[in-house]
């Protein structure tokens, strides 16, 4: 087996375009790049109306039949479980899109029982910094001096009372949406969202606001308005110590009352610079750096109050700034307080660099790493004809040529946390919320621990992030724990994957195997390094000595799979 992990690995940098020896991946010229062309796609009711522009350049080949379904399946949802392709085929792929649009005319009972005991999930800060409260600063200097040992410093804090399980619990549930939730479109974009609108989970306060900032902030918006979610973000006390701006105060301003009566305040830009670089213009959105300053300005009072023991927004006029503001060459005028903070949030989502900047994101994460430039004008378009609407952005990429061209078909690579939900899905299989704390670790060891990227920018959609040798042995290592049981209280169903299969004939499980986990989608060199592979006494469960006939080792055979260069691409 360890060959074969070897070899597959090997293969898996040559399929993907890393170094084995553990470099990045190298794109080949063109690949990635969505040809546009004029085809015969799937058209979703109640589309929006789509912006004039100009038509496809150059026809291309399209993908077709069953393909499509796979093709949804792998790009709206955290990868297929037996039996989706039938379900989707029963009622149609433009039908099944429709409906993932609209979440809420989905039953998804079955997932909010298993979340049912994640009890942090729907409690507000104020009760989760009284329930779950910081150690005692004396009993911290007891442990420190000697005068207390570690297991007393258990009893009196024990691990089921530390904040740390606020950020566990909310781990554990984005594991099981995502591999039970029948609402996949949802969980794609509550993802999405959440990592372009990031905070880190490990900062200060945050890791009690955390779990309330994704219930409040992004999940409600996740396929509405993109303005709403600016402006939910922005209100969020999450957001607000994340990037600082719960300090920033006008320049003269000095502290009231309080311990630290007399101290001054000033201006802190690190919101209004991540709001015009990351969540609404973009790099290249056209502003300068006196607008950072005027929109620092705009923001300043927008705060927390208590952050220790209420943390919920307040604005406190005493420490705004009300001198008149010019962003982008829009006048605020003087004598403003909370408003000015809206009126930039206006500003800002109603800008055409905005649009394109969205537009180019979604076209990212759902097309190709490389967004091709027709599709990101006409998904822009969408943005600024509805306001920012999402269904409509998303609707105008699915019924997009470039979407359903040959050259976007398996095009992008599954970050880890995708491959981990992928895999236990593509398995059949299930958890409940303590195993989904098991993979949500798998997650971690794998490359993406989940709600702890450091910077605002969040965790890359791109493959060069991901991919290397070192990153696909891991994968490889995971496939094999998850089929022989390794993580406790996840279970996936190998039987119904091989069911007529022959287990005396590994060639015949094999071939089951590559037609469910990977469509029958499996490259010509992966199919032929698995076949290599079919002898070994791993994989027939025979001695060299042994005449009789093989008994397929089908845990290790799916493992292999799993971890071909063929999985990891979605």
């Amino acid at each position: 087996m360890r060959t074969t992990t070897r070899g597959l690995v090997a293969l898996a940098c040559v399929a993907l375009g890393c170094g084995f020896a553990g470099g990045c991946i190298r794109m080949k010229p063109g690949e990635g790049q969505v040809a546009t062309a004029p085809v015969t796609t799937p058209t979703l009711a109640a589309a929006a109306p789509a912006p004039t522009v100009a038509p496809p350049r150059a026809p291309a080949p399209s993908v077709r039949g069953d393909r499509q379904i796979n093709h949804v399946l792998s790009r709206l949802t955290y990868g297929a479980r037996p039996g989706d392709p039938e379900r989707v085929r029963a009622i149609g792929v433009s039908a099944w899109i429709d409906r993932q649009l609209r979440p809420r005319t989905i039953d998804d009972s079955a997932t909010e029982r298993a979340l049912a005991e994640l009890t942090t999930l729907q409690m507000p800060i104020t009760a989760l910094l009284r329930e779950y409260p910081r150690p005692d600063a004396k009993l911290r200097a007891q442990l420190a001096s000697g005068e207390m040992s570690r297991q007393e410093m258990m009893e009196r804090y024990p691990v089921e009372k530390r904040p740390v399980r606020i950020a566990d619990e909310l781990q554990a549930a984005k594991v099981v949406r995502a591999v039970t939730s029948e609402r996949q479109l949802e969980e794609v974009m509550v993802e999405f969202w959440f990592n372009h609108f990031n905070v880190f989970a490990g900062k200060g306060d945050v890791r009690w606001y955390v779990s309330a900032y994704e219930r409040e902030a992004i999940r409600p918006y996740a396929l509405a308005k993109f303005p709403d979610l600016v402006r939910a973000t922005a209100y969020h006390p999450a957001m607000l110590f994340y990037l600082d701006n719960w300090l920033s105060a006008r320049p003269d301003f000095r502290v009231p009352a309080g311990p630290n009566r007399g101290r001054r305040g000033g201006l802190n830009e690190n919101y209004a610079r991540e709001l015009m670089e990351l969540h609404t213009l973009g790099v290249d959105g056209g502003y300068t750096q006196k607008d950072v300053t005027e929109v620092a300005r705009a923001f300043t009072g927008w705060t927390i109050d208590r952050p220790q023991t209420d943390g919920h927004f307040v604005f406190r006029p005493i420490m705004h700034d009300t001198g008149e503001k010019i962003v982008l060459g829009q006048r605020i005028p003087a004598g403003g307080g909370r408003e000015d903070g809206e009126r930039v949030i206006e500003i800002l989502t109603r800008h055409p660099a905005t649009a394109r900047f969205i537009a180019t994101k979604l076209v990212r994460r759902f097309v190709s790493d490389t967004p091709p430039p027709a599709l990101v004008a006409r998904v822009a378009g969408s943005y600024l004809s509805t306001g920012g609407d999402i269904p409509a952005m998303l609707r105008a990429i699915f019924e997009s040529p470039e979407f359903w061209s040959e050259d976007a078909y398996r095009a992008k690579i599954k970050k880890p946390f995708e491959f981990v939900a992928s895999a236990v899905r593509a398995l059949g299989g299930t958890t409940d919320a303590q195993g989904a704390m098991a993979l949500a670790r798998a997650s971690a060891e794998i490359g993406e621990p989940l709600y702890q990227a450091q910077p605002p920018t969040g965790y890359a959609d791109r493959a060069d992030v991901w991919v290397n040798a070192g990153a696909l042995l891991a994968r490889m290592n995971f496939a094999l724990g998850l089929v022989s049981g390794r993580y406790p209280r996840v279970s996936v169903e190998l039987a119904p994957l091989v069911a007529g299969a022959d287990p005396r004939s590994p060639a015949a499980v094999l071939d089951r195997l590559l037609g469910v986990i990977v469509a029958d989608q499996a490259a010509p060199e992966t199919r032929a390094v698995l076949m290599a592979q079919l002898t070994d006494p791993q994989i027939t469960r025979l001695s060299p000595d042994d005449r009789g006939a093989a008994n397929t080792d089908v845990a290790k055979l799916a493992a292999l799979v799993i971890g071909s260069p063929d999985f990891q691409r979605r």
